[in-house]
């Protein structure tokens, strides 16, 4: 079986593990990986959703930390980045039309990739623009997925003067007259040291990624263009509707990151306080990528993630 993921020495592929491609609705060619369960009992499989400008090799630790745990895991790069078909010309422009077709696409790995080649129970762990499209997808979820961890949803902008329908406004608006596919914040891929990140505190694990970039730069987008963010507002707009938290039946850990600089923890808040079937956790400290971050954070995440999903123990250290 061919090999589609990369590899660089500070982070193999787990052992056993596959990768292809799916055809989305749309004909776009989209890059999957699956990983097996390495202890017994086995568990099912968690479907990991990664957030905006992440790629499948960004979870190899985390495919392995469930691993160990008896689950078998699978993902795949969203249209527009990592190793899947991007949607324009200059590559590097973090664009989409609507999360739906990120939705779309999910329900389209379901059917084609996680149905018949994993095992069944179904969790969901999806980080960011990956838990804003499990949250919108979720109606359409029930009757596959037992329940859903969440981390750091995009509901709102961290310390945004425009609040999210303002900015969705104004990105639609821009759209009408042309500029959607332009640059909305940032510009092309670039490196950043260490001290100016906001996603972890964790030296090693940022050098990791960044090492990851660095070797295969095709992996990484820039800056979202105006639609994108468009997109993600009128995802996080259709969200809070009655209509949508009457159809949420999921059970739902959302986990935010105390820390957090990208994304709203008020929102995440007042969002989670509106469902029934979600609890929130706030672990004080950590930056967005929670699963990127020190061990410190991490562990804390899997020990509510063992918590949560049924069935779980924690591996013997």
């Amino acid at each position: 079986m061919a090999d589609y993921f990369y590899h660089i020495p500070e982070n193999p592929a787990p052992e056993r593990s596959t990768s292809g491609y799916f055809a989305a609705h749309d004909g776009k060619r989209l890059r999957y990986g699956l990983f097996p369960a390495t202890a017994r009992p086995l568990k099912g499989t968690v479907v990991i959703l990664p957030g905006r400008n992440e790629c499948i090799e960004k979870y190899f630790e985390t495919a392995r930390d469930l691993a160990k745990r008896g689950f078998g895991s699978a993902t795949f790069d969203w249209r527009g980045q990592g190793a899947s078909d991007r949607l324009l010309g200059d590559a590097a422009r973090g664009h989409v039309r609507s999360f739906l077709d990120y939705a779309r696409d999910l329900d389209r790995f379901f059917a084609e990739i996680v149905l018949p080649d994993c095992r069944g129970p179904f969790y969901l762990l999806a980080h960011s623009t990956g838990a804003t499209v499990a949250l919108l997808d979720a109606a359409a979820m029930v009757n596959r997925v037992r329940r859903m961890v969440l981390i750091a949803p995009l509901l709102a902008l961290y310390k945004s003067p425009l609040s999210m329908p303002s900015i969705g406004r104004l990105a639609t608006a821009l759209t009408f007259t042309g500029f959607g596919r332009r640059y909305i914040a940032g510009g092309r891929p670039r490196a950043s040291p260490f001290a100016d990140n906001v996603l972890t505190s964790d030296p090693v694990r940022y050098q990791r990624n960044a090492a990851l970039y660095q070797a295969y730069p095709h992996l990484a987008v820039g800056g979202p263009t105006v639609a994108w963010i468009r997109a993600a507002c009128q995802a996080a707009s259709s969200l809070q509707t009655p209509q949508f938290l009457a159809r949420m039946q999921i059970p739902t850990l959302i986990v935010a990151a105390g820390a957090d600089r990208v994304v709203s923890n008020g929102a995440i808040e007042h969002f989670t306080r509106q469902l029934r079937v979600s609890s929130l956790l706030t672990i004080d400290g950590a930056r967005h990528e929670i699963l990127q971050e020190a061990d410190f954070y991490r562990e804390q995440f899997f020990a509510a993630f063992d918590a949560f999903i049924p069935g779980t123990n924690a591996p013997v250290a």
